[in-house]
């Protein structure tokens, strides 16, 4: 029997077909400010957008829809959104930079996850208008490639649903999943505006402040300057820097209930209480066993915790971290913030959720026979299977890691760097011990491509998009 057909193909052609749209209009928004800066080079985004608006239109028009949208073709639009954003994104700098492929691919699918590694040792000297376009993925790739359009192309019902849980989301701030996107939307754009005020009242230049607003509070970190945050030697940027980062990994439903008054849904969140505690302990061992200046430990720890990458010291001074700092700041960048929110990693809920599994299992066995273990989380009842998801989850995502620790450690770069380069790549986090760069060989640079790319969808979608490419093509 086929789960998959070529029929399911042409369902999936029709909703990419829409955001093969979305992308084409972004990625010509750095136009704007090519014009601002004076800048010539246009084509190298004209070209790459009507590219993208015209196949998109072609797919949306004329892919008949042979099969109502269930989860496996959301899925599969999803992996393939990502696939073609890194594309686009790619033309762009391979034209406007006139560098190669492989260094743009890497590039794009970083910045549009919200990884922030970055193969340019010298990001000041890119014109302005790339520098934007970088910043601007980051953004859009905070709230998700799908999402973004699911808010302005694709009209309320069956397939906003479908599209929407493809990017891993569950939670609903409105009882449909368009006015749940929407929200989302207006929550997301107050703080990009909140962001923006707060860097310009500690003195940051505007374009600076636009730019650091749309990375930091995305959780994608990929800075405008060398030194990246480190640059504005400011504890006043520093501090906002850290309030943004919060922002971004705290769940959206979260900001929803602040928002409207009920502080007391925010403060029972268990997600939010763990993430507190967690830069607590932290922040602690780093400066006091990891002997770490406290500015820079709680920074960097909430920078790896939030999943952003942002960083107030150089590569070198990172590359000479403690052993013990640089596995609290792995452990942090494996777990990750608050599920809803634009953070990457594991997620603290499904943390919790395997522990509170494996403590119930123990109170299972103690208690007397025939007893009834309660299983809630946040008040809410913890079923066997989700349980079962979130132990599934981890191990898969530790088996990845693996797999890309090992390309590094191979290519013969440090064992300890190495995992900390490959968690912050599948976390989408891009706190980088330096091994990313320009000249790094093409194999562990296709490692850590597909490990942003894994880690940003959450792995699932992409082992369903390669069983459904197998399953509609194989000979019957």
């Amino acid at each position: 029997m086929r789960y998959v057909g070529k029929r399911d193909l042409f369902t999936v052609g029709k909703y990419l077909g829409n955001i093969m749209q979305g992308i084409g209009f972004v990625v010509a928004l750095p136009l704007i400010v090519a014009l601002i800066y004076g800048e010539s080079d246009f084509l190298s985004f004209i070209v790459p957008s009507i590219i993208s608006l015209s196949i998109g239109t072609v797919l949306k028009r004329y892919s008949p829809e042979e099969c109502a949208i269930r989860l496996k073709h959301g899925m599969m639009v999803a992996c393939l959104a990502w696939l073609w954003a890194g594309f686009i994104g790619s033309l762009i700098m391979m034209s406007a930079l006139n560098i190669d492929f492989a260094n743009a691919f890497f590039e794009n699918m970083s910045a549009w996850t919200g990884s922030g590694l970055t193969v340019f040792s010298n990001v000041e000297a890119l014109p302005k208008s790339i520098l934007f376009l970088r910043s601007l993925e980051q953004w859009i790739g905070g709230l998700g490639v799908v999402i973004v359009v699911i808010g302005v192309l694709i009209r309320p019902g069956t397939a906003a649903a479908r599209l929407y849980k493809s990017e891993a989301r569950e939670e609903r701030i409105k009882p449909s999943i368009a006015n749940t996107v929407r929200t989302i939307w207006w929550i997301y754009l107050t703080y990009t505006v909140l962001g923006i005020v707060l860097y310009g009242l500690t003195g940051m230049p505007l374009f600076d402040a636009i730019n650091n607003t749309l990375t930091n509070l995305s959780t994608g970190g990929m800075s405008i300057k060398n030194l990246n945050i480190g640059y504005y030697r400011s504890d006043a940027v520093y501090l906002v820097t850290m309030f943004l980062m919060i922002l971004g990994g705290t769940s959206f439903l979260v900001h929803y209930q602040a928002i409207k008054g009920r502080f007391s849904n925010v403060l029972r969140d268990i997600q939010l209480q763990a993430t507190f505690a967690f830069i607590i302990l932290f922040t602690v061992l780093s400066v006091y066993v990891g002997d770490v200046a406290p500015i820079e430990s709680i920074y960097h720890v909430i920078s790896a915790l939030s999943c952003t990458g942002s960083s107030i010291s150089s590569t070198s001074q990172m590359v000479a971290w403690s052993g013990y700092f640089k596995i609290v700041l792995i452990i942090c960048m494996l777990t990750g913030m608050a599920a809803g929110s634009t953070t990457g990693a594991v997620k603290i809920i499904r943390v919790i959720t395997v522990l509170k599994g494996a403590y119930w299992d123990i109170m299972r066995i103690l208690a007397p026979e025939g007893s009834v273990i309660p299983r809630k989380i946040s008040c809410k009842s913890v079923s066997d299977a989700e349980i079962r998801e979130a132990g599934s989850y981890i191990s898969l995502y530790f088996i990845l890691l693996f797999f890309t620790w090992s390309v590094l450690v191979t290519y013969g770069y440090d064992p300890l760097n190495s995992l900390f380069e490959a968690a912050s790549a599948q976390g989408n986090v891009g706190l980088s011990m330096g091994i990313t760069s320009f000249n790094l060989p093409l194999i562990p640079k296709m490692a850590l491509i597909i490990s942003m790319w894994l880690g940003r969808l959450e792995i699932i979608p992409v082992l369903v998009l390669i069983r459904g490419f197998v399953e509609a093509f194989k000979v019957s």
